[in-house]
């Protein structure tokens, strides 16, 4: 029964220094789950994908996910479907409790001192810090778990191809006859699915 605890103990931890969203938490969340070996690290990059495909912010898909998974996986005893809901449950309220409580405060906080020099200052230090963070995250996820997990060169130089591709599509808008049309990443998603499908699964 460990396990729930030390949930509840690493997404309250998360929940209150998670700044800037789900991406930019990313590698506080791999060194929480990936760490103490509740999951491997190519079923964090399978629940990133995961959380990423389903609707709802992705710091709390991913805690709802690994809350499920984390007991089973650390204990058999628990790989029933019961405390696999109570660990998303758990997960999930202690790392939405944190922040809920935090922005409810600091959002009054702010609107009474929203002139104020110091919280300017703290905001122009804080924008930096959170692209820094997303850019960790994203290197962080450039891993042989991502690109290459069977260890095969063409699967790997296949894999690059549809991040570059993606990356493309989703940055740059692309030409419909005379009109520039920016790609949904939602029909992106869709699209490097179906490659997928085409490359590894036929």
């Amino acid at each position: 029964m460990s396990i729930y605890w030390q949930l509840i103990w690493a997404y309250l931890k998360i929940g209150i220094f998670g700044f800037g969203g789900g991406y930019a938490m990313l590698s506080l969340v791999e060194k929480a789950v990936v760490g103490p070996g509740w999951i491997s690290e190519t079923m964090f990059t399978d629940i990133v994908a995961i959380s990423q495909m389903t609707p709802g912010p992705i710091g709390i898909n991913s805690a709802t996910y690994i809350g499920f998974a984390a007991p089973a996986s650390v204990n058999p005893e628990l790989a029933g479907v019961w405390w696999g809901l109570l660990g998303s449950c758990l997960a999930t309220l202690a790392v939405v409790v944190p922040s809920f409580l935090l922005v409810l405060y600091s959002s009054h906080f702010i609107r009474r001192h929203s002139e104020s020099g110091a919280i300017k200052a703290i905001f122009t230090g804080l924008r930096p810090v959170v692209v820094g963070l997303i850019a960790s995250a994203a290197i962080m996820l450039m891993n042989a778990a991502n690109f290459n997990p069977n260890g095969i060169k063409w699967q790997l130089c296949v894999n690059i191809a549809i991040c570059a591709i993606a990356f493309a599509l989703a940055y740059f808008p692309v030409w419909i006859g005379k009109k520039s049309v920016k790609i949904h990443p939602i029909l992106i998603i869709v699209m490097a699915g179906m490659a997928g499908y085409l490359i590894y699964g036929l």
